[in-house]
């Protein structure tokens, strides 16, 4: 028979895995509480999406990763707010993304592959939160997605040509501009 002492660090390691399983059973999702390999393309409880961020330790060559919290609210529909969101390997592998995304960005955007899995019917009609994520992406970028998914079945290089020219490329018209560079006094 077990000792109380592994029956409760047993029941410990099963609450906790119950509470990244099913958040909303134990209060909600904290994207400061998620670990790594769940942190991207997680919704908290309040609505706004985790982020995957990274930084460099003292010793300056390891670089540490931390799941926080965004400023970035998530509505599928106006009106309908998406929270409590672990999202599934599924749709992780469905749409294209990587589990280990650090950040928000866009740059997926001009790469054909990835565009073809995003509007995949498996994606993009199955995984409202990654689709949400890069309608609003695309937005910033100038293009809307569900034309360009259109765009992509029927022709997907007509489909790139039409988000380099809204600048969605690296040097386009949405990069940011250039710093000039510091004179010495």
């Amino acid at each position: 028979m077990a000792s109380p002492a592994v029956a409760m660090a047993s029941a410990l390691i099963l609450l906790s895995q119950f509470q990244v399983l099913f958040p909303a059973a134990l209060g909600g999702v904290v994207c400061e509480k998620l670990p790594q390999d769940l942190c991207a393309f997680a919704i908290s409880s309040e609505s706004k999406r985790c982020v995957l961020e990274s930084s460099q330790r003292a010793d300056g060559e390891t670089t540490e990763y931390q799941c926080r919290t965004s400023e970035v609210e998530v509505e599928v529909e106006v009106g309908r707010r998406m929270k409590d969101w672990i999202e599934t390997d599924g749709c992780v592998s469905a749409c294209g993304v990587s589990r280990d995304a650090v950040g928000i960005s866009s740059d997926a955007l001009v790469e054909p592959d990835f565009v073809a899995k995003l509007c995949s019917a498996s994606c993009y009609q199955n995984c409202p939160n990654i689709v949400d994520l890069y309608v609003n992406l695309a937005a910033g970028e100038g293009v809307f997605l569900p034309d360009l998914c259109e765009v992509q079945k029927v022709n997907p290089r007509r489909a790139m040509a039409e988000l380099l020219s809204s600048g969605a490329a690296p040097g386009g018209a949405a990069s940011a501009p250039a710093l000039a560079p510091l004179s010495s006094p």
